[in-house]
């Protein structure tokens, strides 16, 4: 079993899809920490360090992926916590999903991504757990 935080940082209100995420990882057999919304990276990489998470989800669809992603993974750096694995998911333009894999974001589910596959995407990433 899992633990993973599922965050919605920044201003964004919308967050019926990480709920749904946060569900369906639950029901897949992980530990979910959902933090709410209005979440900063600082608190969402405090939350993760304190539950001693293995994954952090971000949920984004303001438009500040670029900048959120970066930051959560520079805090991570910070506090030497780089064996948190970071993904995402929302509105990220395809030309964005390259530099932020760059940045060491593992995957990112654009709009129609279904619950199964991100399901099936920790379990190919975590066969043991």
């Amino acid at each position: 079993m899992l633990r993973i935080v599922v965050a919605k940082p920044g201003l964004d209100g919308h967050d019926r899809g990480a709920k749904v995420v946060a569900r369906a990882l639950r029901d897949a057999g992980h530990e979910v920490i959902y933090t709410g919304l209005h979440q900063t990276p600082e608190q969402i990489v405090e939350t993760a360090i304190q539950e001693d998470a293995d994954l952090i989800g971000l949920s984004v669809l303001s438009g500040a992926h670029m900048t959120l992603f970066k930051r959560l993974i520079e805090l991570l750096d910070e506090r030497d916590s780089r064996d948190i694995v970071v993904f995402g998911g929302g509105i990220v333009p395809d030309e964005d999903l390259p530099v932020l894999e760059e940045l060491g974001v593992a995957k990112v589910f654009t709009p129609g991504a279904t619950t199964t596959e991100i399901t099936d995407w920790v379990a190919a990433e975590f066969p043991d757990a």
